[in-house]
């Protein structure tokens, strides 16, 4: 069965629900699992700018962590709501032409 799935005709890719990812507060220092559903990753025009965000399951703390290249493409690939500030934006690791 595929995973794709076609909605206003662009072929998008259907992520279970099953997905979660390791997180940790820095708050209260608890480890937990979250569902793609709980995180948010915005990728703006610098790496100083990319960022991902939860809140703490266990105290309620509003979380926002850096986000590299690795860690963009594992929560996009996982089904994690994503923020283009800029349209058009190249990868992080593509270097700008002189």
């Amino acid at each position: 069965m595929s995973n794709m799935s076609v909605v206003s005709g662009v072929p998008t890719v259907v992520v279970p629900e099953s997905v979660r990812f390791k997180a940790a507060c820095p708050d209260c220092r608890e480890r937990f699992e979250l569902a793609a559903s709980a995180v948010r990753l915005v990728v703006g025009a610098s790496r100083r700018t990319t960022f991902y965000s939860f809140t703490c399951p266990r105290c309620d703390a509003a979380v926002r962590k850096p986000a590299g290249e690795r860690i963009v493409e594992l929560l996009t690939r996982g089904g994690v709501r994503t923020l283009r500030l800029h349209p058009g934006l190249q990868p992080l690791s593509t270097p700008s032409a002189p």
